[in-house]
């Protein structure tokens, strides 16, 4: 779904939010929340209180995009609330959004190791 966007990083904001928030609203915690630029390249995920509903927001070089998903039968995994945001990897979004536990997916290495 992201593959094609140039998207650099993924931050997932640990805290539920109201999420009667359009995009105006979610851009204004991204500058709040995060401290960034909602058009950084960046996707912005949040939880709704009950974390069976996510929404994501980022810039695709045209306009922002505002997505909604909603599982019908369990909650999102998410991380215990901290007031902070977690940067997760593509493959671990992908996890994310298919409703998997994205955290048993670990991250490909991204540097060749100096022995064998």
């Amino acid at each position: 779904m992201i593959n094609g966007l140039g998207i650099e990083k993924i931050y997932l904001w640990t805290q539920p939010i109201d999420f009667r928030k359009g995009i105006d609203g979610l851009q204004s915690l991204v500058v709040s929340q995060f401290g960034l630029k909602p058009f950084s390249g960046a996707i912005f995920i949040f939880r709704s209180r009950r974390a069976d509903r996510l929404k994501m927001v980022f810039w695709d070089g045209s306009g922002v995009v505002l997505v909604l998903k909603r599982l019908e039968d369990r909650p999102f995994t998410w991380p215990t609330p901290t007031g902070d945001a977690l940067i997760i990897s593509n493959s671990q979004f992908s996890a994310l959004f298919e409703g998997i536990d994205w955290r048993q997916v670990f991250p490909r290495l991204t540097h060749t190791p100096t022995s064998l």
